[in-house]
């Protein structure tokens, strides 16, 4: 009967769908995700053909669902031609049926080339788009790889407002050299461009990457503890007084704008990853499967030439798993997790001393509807909350 009210649970939730556009144009050096540069053209139509593949081998595993949230990510999503994104869109309709009110974000370089695509993206059915601003000084810009100038920045969030009702840029801070000061006037700057939702993410130092090299050099000074949550505090008081509080620990927007494809993630309901790398959880009768795809853009190609799909993982999730998950995933978000839903995924209530203990240190609340959320002053050391709560 549990495991029947938990698939139900899933049913009655949004469902998305996430599709990998795997390429760049460079690759910059603070980031791991899964993308790759290639020198000669992409064949584009044969990509849509196996996404369209990956799509209907997907839908056959699910029951009759609605799509609620499509997001293209990557990789630079909008090196795609307008048409591909349609194809794209067109497959995912001949499967699921697609709410009406269905939010479809594509991510987006802020370069000049990439923004005259923005009106026949919207064309193809696109009505937000997520940019990759990522600093609003050329200097910035140049020390992290960004192959745009601060004013094609600006121009092309221009362009954003005059093409979509919904647009959202990404900032990345704790930079070097980067002081409170400075931090505090480029996001004020860029609250000035934003509409409704701003992701702010501190620079972090990710294994295998160029900046890690030089991080372990010695040639990459990042700020020390005391300056990154001086940054941290910052880029909180400064978004709350201006109408944009975090929804999530990256993630600000004015309410009712957050990301709903992204909250999909975070309140842990079911997503089809679609393409090269993509990440997926699908609820399929009584069971959760995490599901994952071939990294290699030609050999997922192949793949799913071969076989109809490019999945590599396809692994039932235990109950301790799922709880895990929710706990990692939903306490990131400002409204918290209800605590009835760990219970019912991990069949033992949270342990008790450790809410107690953690809430004497301020660093959980209970809210007044029973939801167990992080507070202000815990989000700053979220992962060691999430770490004793699940321990």
């Amino acid at each position: 009967m549990i495991a029947q009210a938990h698939q139900h649970t899933h049913q009655q939730h949004g469902f998305g769908v996430y599709v990998h556009w795997p390429f760049c144009l460079s690759k910059c050096p603070y980031c791991d995700f899964n993308s790759h540069v290639r020198h000669g053209a992409i064949d584009q139509p044969r990509y849509v053909r196996a996404f369209a593949a990956e799509i209907a081998a997907t839908a056959a595993r699910t029951s009759k669902r609605t799509v609620s949230s499509i997001f293209f990510g990557g990789g630079t999503p909008s090196l795609m031609q307008p048409e591909t994104i349609g194809g794209v869109l067109d497959a995912i309709a001949k499967h699921w049926t697609i709410a009406p009110d269905a939010e479809i974000t594509l991510e987006a370089n802020p370069t000049s080339v990439e923004a005259t695509r923005f009106r026949g993206y919207r064309s193809a059915g696109v009505n937000r788009v997520s940019l990759g601003v990522q600093a609003l000084d050329d200097v910035s810009l140049k020390a992290l790889g960004r192959l745009h100038s601060a004013r094609e920045a600006l121009d092309a969030i221009a362009v954003a407002r005059a093409n979509f009702e919904r647009y959202s840029f990404d900032l990345i801070y704790a930079r070097p050299d980067q002081t409170p000061a400075l931090w505090a006037d480029e996001l004020r700057h860029a609250i000035a461009e934003a509409a409704e939702h701003l992701s702010l993410y501190q620079l972090t130092i990710e294994p295998g990457t160029p900046f890690a090299a030089l991080h372990a050099a010695g040639k990459l000074k990042t700020p020390d503890d005391d300056t990154a949550r001086a940054l941290y505090d910052v880029t909180q008081e400064i978004c709350e007084h201006a109408g944009l509080p975090a929804y999530e620990v990256s993630n600000h927007a004015r309410p009712g704008a957050e990301s709903r494809h992204n909250l999909i993630y975070w309140r842990m309901h079911d997503y089809a990853g679609i393409g090269p790398g993509a990440h997926g959880r699908l609820q399929i009768g009584t069971n959760r499967f995490a599901t994952a795809t071939e990294k290699r853009p030609e050999t997922w190609l192949m793949r799913v030439e071969a076989l109809g799909h490019g999945v590599t993982v396809n692994e039932r999730l235990t109950d301790d798993e799922q709880a895990d998950e929710l706990l990692l995933m939903g306490l990131r978000l400002k409204e918290g997790i209800d605590p009835l839903r760990y219970q019912l995924l991990a069949g033992r209530p949270l342990n008790p001393q450790r809410v107690s203990a953690l809430r004497a240190q301020g660093a959980v609340e209970t809210t007044a509807s029973g939801w167990l959320r992080v507070t202000n002053a815990g989000f700053p050391v979220l992962d060691a909350v999430v770490a004793d709560l699940a321990a």
